[in-house]
């Protein structure tokens, strides 16, 4: 996968973060109107180390569907980010072998000093 964007557009954060960065030649993803593949959840997954990595507790879902975070195994959360794009934490950024997870400011500055 080379450099792709996988990000969420009703998501002020994640409009935020793809103003500040120049992104003209990544291929952009919007999860909620074309849903990650299986294969390329795997993919994020090597290159993470984990479905926790790529997990976002705090989507909504979590407390629509009472779900218990805590006891959660990496099937569970490989199954559920699969299931709804909200689980998916956001935005990923995949460059080549090299991912960068969520919106946090260090994050983001990797990324920019990547471009």
């Amino acid at each position: 996968m080379e450099k792709t964007v996988f990000y969420l557009k009703t998501c002020g954060t994640n409009k935020k973060i793809m103003a500040e960065l120049n992104l003209e030649d990544w291929t952009h993803r919007e999860i909620k109107s074309q849903a990650i593949s299986e294969t390329e959840l795997e993919t994020m997954h090597q290159l993470a180390g984990s479905y926790d990595a790529l997990f976002s507790k705090r989507s909504q879902e979590i407390k629509k569907r009472a779900i218990d975070v805590k006891n959660l195994s990496e099937e569970d959360k490989k199954q559920l980010i699969l299931s709804h794009y909200s689980f998916l934490k956001r935005p990923v950024f995949v460059d080549g072998n090299t991912i960068f997870i969520g919106s946090d400011k260090k994050t983001v500055e990797a990324v920019s000093s990547r471009l």
